[in-house]
């Protein structure tokens, strides 16, 4: 059937299962905007700036493990979301980003607003082009639609000329195919994993988002175990098993490689999974492994298999199909000295394990313990806390495979539009996204678009005043430089003006408290989760005067 191809597009769409496109309209996108007015089954979700807009895409492509369609204005609005494109190809959220531009009859004008979009977008998309004649254009969505949801998936884009789009389109409307990635590496392969892997007295796992992706956490867990290896999170984001699980260490490869080297340096095998090593702003360019280390790695990510550090063997497999098998090949390789090492690793480890939760007595952490006094065990949690982030941790750990997303990538702004687009995937589910104050500011208007739609998330703004982060490393930075310590650089702190959250949250028509001292805890968390509304809480957590 020849329809223009505006409504074959959005068809298109429909026909791939995609109920949101999260945007902000252009000129040169007018005509399928229009014709979206016709179709019921696609919901646009107006955003006032392209970064939220990516935001919301990222948050609910990582919380429903489907695709995400985003809808960008020409460059200048693919240049706005750059920042939030990274972050989702570091994090492979399957994204499919659509820009439209003035047409191919305008390419030699070099007119206003005119740009190389597919060079502007290669650098944070795993996929880029353009589409220039008119009897091919849901060829390529389809194509850009695969590559996104194969692993490893990540974002992709499309330009989308208006002329093409105007012209007539005759394409067959089918959904696009999707091939599966559930491989399993030869059995002689997982033989040598498990003799690699044998007989090791100081094992390490080291996990990232992979295993999230694989739906592998039962079955990383019953591995380690089985070894008795310390785990470690790295590039970890994820529900990637149970954080109060007594083998997990923590994480690793944020921001200095030493941290990440004295983890690992002992460990005589190491497992990896769904991961490289290692992601730090400023990591160990020598090798963090011991000479003789047997190194196993498994990803479906062939790029990140050995990337930056040798390894022994490395295995482009599914990683839940993998560890299965490499659990049933153990059971019979290791050896009754092996396992009973292993049981008193983990009973060792099961001993150091606290009780009750850290809790220093402040106002961050009397908030947080009543939260999770009063939320229901599904709650779901984005967490951009930063320097917040282990008060939160401690009280609201990751738990439960997909309820529980934290920041990546580097950049600010994710925690109040991802949370958004968590609650957009799951609408029954209480959603919570914490952030920052300085992090809060690149996204804060998104809470329009959560009162537009009505996206009943509830905000948390851990308010210390600063970039408390940036306080903490050039506390580093000056330690490695034998500076003396001094006044933090005065373009860390946001004391002044002091930023009203909570009446900036009420511009844009969302309930808003202010919480200064432990008195007002228990009320504003029940005011808080009282019905299904956006609800923002500006915690200061820096009690008393102006950070200093």
């Amino acid at each position: 059937m020849a329809r223009q191809g505006n409504a074959a597009i959005i068809e298109q769409f429909i026909a791939d299962g995609i109920p949101f496109m999260f945007g902000n309209p252009g000129t040169v996108e007018q005509g399928f905007l229009d014709a979206l007015e016709e179709y019921d089954d696609l919901q646009y979700i107006l955003t006032l700036q392209e970064t939220v807009a990516a935001g919301i895409a990222d948050g609910y492509a990582r919380a429903t493990g489907r695709p995400a369609l985003l809808q960008l204005h020409s460059g200048v609005g693919l240049g706005n979301a750059i920042g939030m494109l990274y972050q989702a190809k570091r994090g492979h959220s399957p994204i499919l980003t659509i820009a439209g531009e003035s047409g191919v009859r305008y390419e030699a004008m070099d007119a206003q607003m005119a740009a190389d979009l597919v060079a502007m977008a290669k650098p944070v998309t795993k996929y880029a082009t353009r589409v220039t004649d008119p009897s091919s254009v849901l060829r390529v969505l389809r194509r850009a639609m695969k590559m996104a949801m194969t692993p490893p998936m990540g974002p992709v884009f499309v330009a989308l000329p208006l002329d093409v789009l105007d012209a007539l389109n005759t394409e067959q409307i089918v959904p696009t195919s999707l091939p599966s990635t559930r491989t399993a590496p030869a059995a002689a392969l997982v033989a040598q994993a498990s003799r690699l892997l044998t007989g090791a007295e100081r094992p390490v796992v080291l996990v990232g988002d992979g295993v999230a992706a694989s739906g592998a956490q039962e079955e990383l867990v019953q591995v380690a175990e089985q070894l008795g290896a310390d785990i470690y999170g790295v590039n970890y984001s994820e529900v990637n098993l149970d954080v109060t699980h007594p083998l997990y260490r923590g994480d690793l490869g944020h921001m200095f490689g030493s941290v990440s080297t004295a983890a690992v340096k002992d460990a005589d095998a190491v497992l990896v999974v769904g991961t490289y090593t290692f992601p730090e702003v400023f990591p160990d360019t020598g090798d963090p492994f011991r000479a003789d280390a047997r190194i196993v790695h498994i990803d479906l990510d062939d790029y990140e298999i050995a990337k930056n550090h040798p390894v022994t063997l490395g295995l482009v497999a599914d990683p839940r199909e993998t560890l299965s098998a490499l659990r049933a090949r153990l059971a019979g390789d290791l050896s009754e000295l092996d396992r009973a090492a292993a049981l008193e690793r983990l009973r060792a480890r099961r001993a150091e394990r606290p009780a009750t939760a850290a809790d220093d007595g402040s106002l961050l952490h009397a908030f947080l313990r009543e939260l999770a006094g009063q939320v229901p065990d599904d709650v779901m949690v984005f967490d951009e806390a930063l320097t917040a982030s282990g008060a939160l941790a401690a009280h609201l750990p990751g738990r439960r495979p997909g309820h529980w997303f934290s920041t990546r990538g580097g950049s600010l702004g994710v925690g109040i539009p991802g949370a958004m687009g968590v609650k957009l995937a799951h609408p029954d589910k209480t959603v919570i996204g914490f952030t920052g104050d300085g992090g809060s500011m690149y996204t804060f208007q998104a809470l329009y678009t959560a009162v537009r739609h009505g996206i009943g998330a509830k905000f948390v703004i851990c308010n210390n005043r600063g970039y408390k982060l940036l306080d903490h490393n050039i506390e580093q930075y000056w330690r490695e430089r034998d500076v003396a310590p001094h006044a933090y650089p005065t373009p860390f702190d946001l004391s002044h003006p002091d930023l009203g959250f909570a009446r900036i949250a009420e511009g844009f028509g969302v309930d808003a408290l202010r919480v200064d001292d432990h008195g007002q805890v228990g009320d504003a968390v029940k005011r808080m989760l009282a019905d299904d509304k956006p609800f923002l809480i500006d915690l200061r957590t820096t009690e008393g005067g102006p950070r200093g």
